[in-house]
């Protein structure tokens, strides 16, 4: 017995032993991306030829070190690792490189070697986090993953994401459609998500999911919310609505050349896929986007009559999917490749290998950058050979010369490109010789860009005309390059490319609104008020705004119809006449009629020297003769700005008033160049009919109008209109050129003369309402009490 009892605690410490032995060599393990040398972002055609030069390079059979072997295998392992979605993943989310240690089951992905008692006595399906199905635990996000990987990624693919909770009920019953589309888009290359409500609330809200289940799709960092029922047909269709529509252009007989001759504008590879489905793939579609910034993609429909000739002129198979791709000829494919089941790592593969043209054209800093890379390390030199030229007819024949020159080039450490002299002038400015010489030659330039900052080392070559001396020339130096880099002896800061495709962005905006109300009409048809209430709230008060105040408007105009329906005036008011040809002033008249006031001692102080601060008032002068004649002439004149509020209109009879009229323009400060124009006023009296001040009573100045005659009386005599009414005024001519054939005062003048003293009222009351007339301050109002003698 007491054998027994012994040997339960030794047992117990036995285990224990063998628990903390495995926990103390459970160390870090290997980093496969830090082997191989790729970042995670690498892609699996960039994964797959690191390895191959590495496995080359670490062979035991032509590497005699001793850490050789054990060095190839850590390769071999990585790239087994990478080389694979799933252990890819896994690794990324949980650190592990063996398939047989368990995923992490905690919040964030650690191990838990714990024992919980709950967990394993109440083993229910939604129970909780940990024994929900093990597929889910693999996708699951959390919100700096969700912002700092997914919605970068969702730029190059589509991301599925679901949200779910526990105790959810409906989560269990779309869990098989789920899998079954899971497993399939995996393939496809979409990214896929999953959102834990109770773990993850802040991502959840971010994302505006407030029910579960919940399906959304990311493209480009934009939610899109599934709304249909879950099958595997309508996700896969949502899937594909997530793409833009404008990815694939078709190609047919017609239309074949026009895609092909685009690569020069459009600076890109052309990529055509023969198949016999009348649709285009899904698979194909989602390289077009993830490859959209590089190549420009096609689909030719085999089963189509019209792309016949396109099937013999390539010579395609018809038995099995076809995809070629086209750079500078649009005779002879670059690349081919075909296969019955076509996998999404070999079109990646194939699609990278040919992302660029054999000399594209440097359009922007982002493609400079992966043509001409940074040096990073010694055994990863590039070199750039740059050709400087122009896009006018002359440069052509230099420009293929290069091409062709380019095109026989086998050295991986060599790229070519070329740039527009007219559109990236600031580097060429810095890279050029012979900068003076107009237009300056086309000139080829190697270099090797030596830090980000634009730091790079170049040696201008020669002036190119594409001759056969040229192009040995050229040859000799990439020769002596490729074994002494020291001959690039000149440095550079070189500047950042413009951006020629900067003005596509008005398209780009167009398309961004259009799918913005794509997205909202959606969202109304589907009910999703949560996420729609403040749009709706806007249009909705927006709306009320505008009805109510037309409606508003449309009571007030019928109420003020009726106040001013026609009425027949007598007095001053029947003088006044129909609106005339002047021009319109910012409010439309409220009457049909012009009221015109006497200006008397009786109605001095309130309509001058008492009126309200901003308001002016329209004095017309004149005689007790021309009295009907020039008040019909005002009333036309000014009734277009009888709408302003601020305006009124008076007349002073000279007859009554002539010397305030004359004390008046004795206080202004510029009287002197008021009378200039005036003739000798010393000896004469001066006529002030037709005259019309604006009269300002709060801050005391006036402007005035001097009328000019503009009819076809040669015989009449002619005033003048102030000095910035008129461009080209008539000046009035005295008495000793042309002896006086009527009396000296204004009811001698003829009624023709005396109509047409206001012609120009009209564009002077323009400029009084714009504020442009000379203002002539006073220091004070002439007393108005005092009445002038009958002569």
């Amino acid at each position: 017995m007491a054998g027994s009892k012994m040997s339960v605690p030794l047992a117990v410490v036995v285990v224990l032993s063998v628990l903390l032995t495995g926990a103390t060599h459970a160390g870090p393990e290997m980093d496969p991306y830090k082997i191989l040398g790729v970042t995670r972002s690498a892609s699996q055609a960039e994964i797959k030829k690191v390895y191959k030069r590495l496995a080359k390079e670490w062979h035991p059979d032509k590497n005699k070190n001793p850490g050789a072997e054990d060095m190839f295998i850590k390769i071999t392992k990585s790239y087994e690792i990478l080389s694979s979605e799933d252990k890819r993943a896994n690794y990324d989310r949980y650190g592990q490189t063996d398939d047989t240690q368990p995923y992490g089951n905690g919040r964030y992905g650690q191990r838990q070697d714990t024992f919980n008692f709950d967990e394993s006595f109440y083993n229910f399906p939604f129970n909780s986090k940990t024994q929900r199905d093990f597929a889910d635990s693999k996708y699951t996000l959390h919100f700096k993953q969700y912002v700092n990987d997914v919605v970068p990624d969702s730029s190059k693919r589509p991301y599925l994401i679901k949200i779910t909770s526990d105790w959810c009920f409906s989560c269990i019953h779309i869990e098989p459609v789920w899998k079954e589309v899971v497993e399939e888009m995996e393939t496809l290359g979409v990214g896929i998500g999953v959102v834990d409500v109770g773990n993850e609330r802040r991502l959840a809200n971010h994302l505006g999911a407030h029910r579960t289940p919940s399906i959304l799709g990311v493209l480009n960092g934009k939610v899109t919310f599934f709304h249909y029922a879950v099958a595997k047909e309508h996700l896969r269709q949502f899937v594909e609505d997530l793409l833009p529509q404008r990815l694939v252009e078709w190609v047919t007989d017609k239309n074949d050349l026009h895609f092909l001759n685009s690569w020069h504008e459009l600076n890109k590879p052309h990529v055509l896929l023969f198949d016999q489905v009348p649709v285009v793939p899904l698979l194909y579609k989602l390289t077009a986007f993830a490859y959209k910034d590089y190549l420009q993609f096609g689909y030719v429909d085999q089963g189509l009559s019209e792309t016949a000739n396109l099937q013999k002129q390539f010579n395609i198979n018809t038995y099995a999917p076809t995809m070629l791709i086209f750079k500078e000829s649009i005779d002879k494919p670059a690349d081919i490749i075909q296969a019955k089941g076509m996998k999404k790592q070999i079109i990646d593969e194939f699609v990278s290998n040919n992302k660029f043209l054999l000399v594209p054209r440097l359009v922007n800093q982002k493609l400079f950058d992966e043509l001409c890379p940074v040096k990073q390390f010694h055994r990863r030199r590039k070199y750039c050979v740059l050709l400087m030229t122009g896009d006018e007819e002359s440069f052509s024949l230099g420009n293929q010369a290069f091409l062709s020159f380019a095109s026989t080039n086998t050295k991986e450490v060599v790229r070519f490109a070329y740039v527009y002299q007219r559109l990236q002038q600031p580097l060429c400015d810095t890279l050029m010789q012979n900068k003076d010489s107009a237009p300056p030659p086309a000139q080829v330039v190697i270099l090797e860009r030596r830090n980000a900052a634009g730091k790079a080392l170049f040696k201008p070559v020669t002036a190119w005309n594409g001759s056969e001396e040229d192009k040995q020339c050229l040859l000799e130096e990439l020769e002596r390059l490729q074994k002494d880099p020291s001959i690039l002896v000149h440095d550079a800061m070189l500047p950042e490319l413009n951006n020629e495709f900067a003005s596509m962005f008005v398209i780009r905006w167009i398309y961004a609104c259009y799918d913005y109300l794509s997205e909202v009409i959606d969202d109304i048809l589907h009910n999703n008020w949560r996420e729609m209430m403040p749009l709706l709230s806007l249009i909705f008060s927006a709306l009320f705004i505008l009805f109510g105040t037309v409606v508003i408007q449309a009571f007030s105009d019928s109420s003020e119809d009726k106040q001013t329906k026609p009425k027949a005036k007598d007095g001053t008011k029947a003088e006044n006449g129909s609106p005339g040809n002047s021009s319109a002033s910012s409010r439309p008249p409220k009457k049909n009629f012009v009221e015109v006031t006497e200006l008397t001692d009786i109605t001095y102080m309130s309509n001058l020297v008492k009126l309200r601060p901003g308001h002016i008032n329209i004095v017309l002068v004149l005689t007790d003769a021309s009295k009907n004649i020039l008040l019909s002439k005002f009333a036309k004149e000014v009734y277009s700005f009888t709408g302003s509020l601020t305006l009124h209109f008076s007349f002073l009879n000279i007859d009554k008033h002539g010397e305030w009229m004359n004390t008046l323009l004795e206080y202004a400060q510029d009287a002197m160049q008021i009378g200039a124009d005036e003739g000798d006023a010393g000896n004469h009296e001066m006529d002030y009919t037709g005259y019309v001040l604006a009269l300002n009573g709060h801050k005391k100045y006036l402007c005035l109008f001097k009328p000019v005659y503009t009819g076809e009386d040669l015989d009449s005599k002619s005033s003048e209109d102030e000095g910035a009414t008129s461009g080209g005024r008539l000046r009035s001519t005295s008495r000793d050129d042309h002896p006086p054939r009527r009396s000296n005062r204004s009811r001698s003048l003829s009624t023709l003369q005396i109509h047409h003293k206001l012609d120009r009222l009209g564009l002077w009351m323009e400029r009084l309402m714009e504020g442009t007339l000379p203002r002539y301050y006073i220091p004070t109002w002439p007393g108005l009490d005092k009445i002038t003698p009958s002569k």
